[in-house]
């Protein structure tokens, strides 16, 4: 309740001095017009009139630089950025909105002013100063939220550039940018305020380090993270976090064997005695393939799978019936060219696609039991239209659904069970969670569903079992 009226206060306060800092020329102009008027004696000198521009002026200055109270200001740097940026554009609305009020009771004789500042001319000049702060005000704004808020992302961005010559879009595209930078602002500053709040908790400072497998087509890139913002929210709250660092695109066993040597290279440099391993998509086959091999069990303290195909992909079934074996080796050439450029040794597009259908999955898992005294657990997700997912998987989506039935854009939900314990989230609206969300692909902000935070509550339940 404080915080909402400081912003209300904040708002008018500041609108209030921008209308009038914007229009300072006429509210001049008619004050010293109306003051002369009086009895001799009783009217300010000219000069007396006109120093009050300069305060509005000032403050017109200051609100440029501190556009939001202190106490309303966010704890991160890039936030405040966003907030202050925010902040301008709201004012922006607000003393255009008054200063195009007042010009138009200007124009119509509507104001109570001496003939002089009634005419056409007179208005027009205060409007050309008016259009001028306020235009400043605006860019100033643009800019600030155009640089550091990474929830407008390259849609809202060109809506706004788009419409913004566009009479009526234009206000609409900058009520969408204001309402996304708030949100932003407001969900991460919460966050912020949390992770404080429990610093000294470390809930995620697991006995046993993690180790973070990625799935198919991707790689552990040092300027671009798998799983996205998820890894910095473990850390900030305790966790110890490594990297499979395998190929992208190989054959379940080939990667299987790439993610021993791994298991077995970590645990003699770092001298850690067990991993907990949460992996994503396929990469949940390649962790049950390398738990399969000699020495590696003994390093692996639990297994969590997250979107796991288990069971396969149906569609993949169908989709390589259909396509025939000169096609398939023109596309496997194409991918294995630009996965190599990307720093795969020895990339292998069918055998990775080949070990996610159906067919190949129950063979797999008729060889792969669950080894003894490794925790097992699953999570998987429900998309719940195609056009909730980011491309390609709301074209994916649909096919999906139709060889397998519900899914997160990608596997189907009887896919993902494995193991002692299983989770399928689901969350209310239209959007639902999609394959790419489970590991905070897009960095969006999803309403229902806190990426960063799940896992977070994923990591301290593991700690909670002695894991």
């Amino acid at each position: 309740m404080k915080k909402t009226i400081l912003k209300l206060l904040n708002f008018f306060l500041y609108t209030a001095l921008l209308f009038m800092a914007c229009n300072v020329y006429a509210l001049t102009a008619m004050s010293r017009d109306s003051l002369a008027s009086r009895p001799a004696g009783e009217a300010p000198s000219a000069a007396f009139l006109a120093a009050l521009s300069v305060p509005l002026l000032l403050l017109y200055l200051w609100i440029h630089i501190f556009p939001v109270f202190f106490p309303l200001r966010p704890g991160s740097g890039r936030l405040r950025v966003c907030a202050d940026g925010n902040g301008l554009l709201l004012l922006f609305l607000g003393s255009a909105g008054l200063s195009t009020a007042f010009f138009l009771c200007g124009c119509l004789r509507l104001l109570p002013a001496p003939p002089p500042t009634e005419a056409p001319v007179f208005w027009i000049v205060n409007s050309l100063i008016a259009i001028l702060l306020e235009a400043l005000l605006f860019w100033n704004g643009i800019i600030r939220v155009y640089s550091a808020s990474l929830q407008l992302g390259i849609r809202i961005r060109a809506i706004g550039i788009v419409c913004g010559m566009i009479p009526i879009a234009h206000l609409i595209a900058l009520g969408i940018i204001i309402r996304t930078v708030a949100r932003e602002v407001s969900f991460e500053n919460e966050k912020i305020l949390l992770n404080e709040k429990r610093s000294r908790e470390k809930i995620c400072a697991t006995k046993y380090p993690l180790l973070l497998i990625h799935g198919v087509f991707f790689r552990d890139f040092r300027y671009f993270n798998y799983w996205g913002r998820i890894p910095g929210e473990l850390e900030t709250n305790g966790a110890r976090v490594f990297y499979g660092n395998h190929q992208s695109a190989a054959s379940v066993p080939d990667s299987g064997r790439e993610l021993a040597d791994r298991i077995l290279q970590l645990a003699e440099e770092t001298g850690c005695e067990k991993f907990n391993i949460i992996a994503h998509s396929k990469g949940g086959l390649d962790a049950r393939a390398a738990l399969q091999l000699p020495g590696i069990a003994e390093h692996v303290a639990s297994l969590t799978t997250v979107s796991t195909p288990h069971r396969g992909c149906e569609f993949a079934d169908y989709l390589l019936t259909k396509i025939s074996p000169k096609q398939q080796a023109a596309v496997a050439k194409t991918y294995n060219a630009a996965l190599k450029k990307l720093g795969d040794p020895h990339p292998d597009f069918l055998g990775a696609v080949r070990c996610l259908t159906a067919s190949a999955c129950l063979e797999f898992n008729k060889k792969t039991p669950d080894i003894q005294g490794v925790f097992y657990q699953s999570i998987g997700s429900r998309l719940s239209r195609a056009a909730g997912g980011r491309f390609p998987l709301n074209f994916t989506y649909v096919l999906a659904k139709h060889f397998d039935g519900a899914n997160d854009g990608l596997v189907g939900h009887k896919s993902f069970p494995w193991g002692g314990g299983y989770r399928l989230l689901t969350v209310n609206g239209a959007r639902g969670i999609s394959h790419g969300d489970m590991i905070d692909l897009n960095r969006e902000n999803l309403p229902e569903f806190d990426v960063r935070e799940f896992y977070v509550q994923l990591v301290a339940e593991l700690k909670r079992q002695g894991f």
